[in-house]
């Protein structure tokens, strides 16, 4: 994981070796993938293992802060990157310093690994020659232990995994995209936010010993599903409320033909003057009614921005008419609540203790200890990277549908609400099931 992050940084350029460059790029992201699906099971398995019984849920948790410790770093690196040079500067070199200086913590990494010993069950069951030989047939042709991977997945890290994006990810996006709010500014406030959550994993992990992990996972993925609109729509008025002013005050109708919905954009994708004009409008943060146009119309799109009709698709009219129409280009920072907006950001990192706190204890007492660490990743990695990584794409794809800049949230909750009925339907507390062995 770390040789491939710190090649990105001496990747060359498209313009250096063609289409060498993008291949080699998706190819270390690739690395850094498997790479991260052996660690995350591993550390949980490995912490877990050497926990006390009573404590395992505490002990785990401090897995749980690094994802977010290592986001705030990358905000705080990136950050003094961007504001200690041209953006021009950034754009051709300096986003490569960033992936360089990672060398330094695989350096530490290293050191740790040569200084660890494989966990008292391993060694335990590894002298009583009952390892897994084929692992994978094991956790996924055997249906007893299929069906477990297959609940966890649905019935908790697929919700876990969709709070998280949301909390910390999409966050980020909102804020420096639909509401434009100046990049330093979002950084902050998320950087701000992700330290005064991180102590709340430990507290829930914690917690999670004393009344069991299923239900504050569930608690939380409730939660999040119940607020996630008030909440957004309270960031919109308290970090941009020029735009909700101008929102509230004109109203926004598309009647086009020919749209399309997008997810996966590139060289294949045929924009029409109807997916331009909704990706336009979505990226200026501004909602609007869309409706569809006859066939037989002679237009490809009508667009209304109060009593101004504007017929097909020109940016720099849009622009003039959102203008005069007294949107604002970006957030004005002297407008900015900035109490309000931060309290807002960390009540959502809060949801994402929660879920996220004691998931590694949980889906390391739901299995077996012989195929515990094949069994427990592949639920955790789906779930949080498709199911996750998969929000920012499914939401900016649903606003620019739906004209609602707030919809996109309808993916995050609609998988949340799925993980609480299937989690409470189906799955069990495994707080009291055992897992440390004495040798």
């Amino acid at each position: 994981m770390g040789g491939a992050t710190f090649a990105v940084g001496l990747l060359p350029t498209f313009e250096n070796i063609g289409w060498a460059a993008p291949v080699l790029l998706v190819a270390l992201r690739l690395v850094q993938g498997l790479a991260l699906g052996g660690e995350y099971g591993g550390a949980a398995t490995y912490v877990a293992e050497h926990a006390a019984e009573n404590r395992r849920g505490f002990d785990t948790s401090w897995i749980q802060t690094t994802a977010t410790l290592g986001f705030f770093l990358a905000l705080i690196v990136i950050l003094s990157c961007r504001l200690s040079m041209t953006a021009a500067d950034f754009s051709n070199w300096g986003w490569r310093i960033p992936f360089a200086v990672s060398v330094i913590l695989l350096a530490f990494s290293v050191y740790i690994r040569l200084k660890l010993e494989e966990s008292p069950v391993f060694l335990k069951i590894k002298s009583e020659g009952k390892t897994s030989k084929a692992p994978l047939t094991e956790s996924f042709a055997n249906w007893g232990n299929a069906k477990l991977v297959i609940l966890a997945l649905f019935g908790a890290t697929a919700g876990q995994g969709v709070v998280w994006y949301t909390g910390q990810f999409y966050a980020l996006f909102f804020l420096t995209i639909t509401l434009k709010l100046e990049f330093q500014y979002a950084y902050l406030l998320i950087a701000g936010s992700l330290i005064i959550g991180t102590p709340f994993f430990v507290l829930f992990g914690w917690l999670s010993d004393k009344i069991g992990r299923l239900k504050i996972i569930m608690l939380g993925c409730l939660i999040a599903a119940l607020t996630y609109f008030p909440l957004f729509g309270a960031l919109t008025h308290y970090v941009n409320p020029s735009l909700e002013a101008a929102q509230n005050k004109t109203a926004i109708s598309v009647a086009a033909k020919d749209c399309n919905f997008h997810i996966f954009v590139g060289p294949w994708s045929k924009f029409t003057e109807c997916d331009k004009a909704k990706d336009y409008l979505t990226k200026a943060g501004i909602s609007f009614t869309s409706t569809t146009l006859p066939a037989d119309s002679i237009d490809n799109i009508i667009t209304k921005i109060g009593e101004h009709e504007i017929k097909g698709f020109d940016p720099k009219v849009y622009a003039e008419a959102l203008k005069a129409a007294e949107f604002p280009a970006k957030a004005d920072p002297n407008q900015v609540n900035w109490f309000m907006a931060e309290l807002i950001l960390v009540i959502m990192v809060l949801y994402v203790t929660m879920v996220y706190g004691p998931i590694a204890a949980f889906l390391v007492e739901l299995f077996p200890a012989h195929i515990r660490y094949t069994s427990m990743s592949l639920p955790y990695h789906i779930g949080n990277g498709w199911f996750g990584g998969m929000l920012p794409l499914l939401a900016t794809a649903i606003v620019a549908t739906t004209g609602n800049i707030y919809n996109g949230l309808w993916y995050p909750i609609g998988i949340a609400v799925m993980t609480l009925v299937i989690g409470v339907l189906f799955l069990r507390e495994t707080k009291d099931h055992k897992v440390r062995v004495d040798l």
